[in-house]
């Protein structure tokens, strides 16, 4: 089962997202602090993180740089900040796709398994070289 870190200091927007992405069988853990996020990312080995930006502790571009610096998980930035730069920055600094704030959670977990087929398709690639 794929597990998926939701990482959001609104605790209203990570139940939302963990009631979506469980309804369609995903493991989901969440973290509401940038310190928190790296536990668990650590612990739990996650298929993908969402995560945003504006966090207390340390903010989601740290985190993302500390992540980027051991692994490859795919990261989503899921943020208030839809600003052109801000979406260049994450993307630049390892982010693999970026959702603006306010978003349709239908969308989320579309992009969740669109990310996760893609890499799924890559590393069934690799093993047949």
């Amino acid at each position: 089962m794929n597990t998926i870190l939701v990482v959001d200091d609104e605790k209203a927007v990570c139940n939302l997202l963990k009631m979506y992405l469980e309804k369609e069988g995903f493991e989901v853990v969440t973290a509401h602090d940038g310190e928190e996020a790296l536990k668990a990312f650590q612990h739990y080995h996650p298929a993908l993180i969402l995560l945003d930006l504006m966090l207390p502790k340390k903010d989601g571009w740290t985190v993302c740089r500390e992540i980027r610096k051991t692994s490859t998980v795919p990261i989503i930035m899921l943020t208030a900040r839809g600003e052109e730069l801000d979406r260049v920055l994450g993307l630049e600094l390892g982010a693999d796709d970026y959702i603006p704030k306010p978003f349709s959670p239908r969308e989320v977990v579309a992009r969740v398994k669109a990310v996760l087929r893609r890499v799924q398709m890559q590393e069934e690639g690799r093993t047949k070289q």
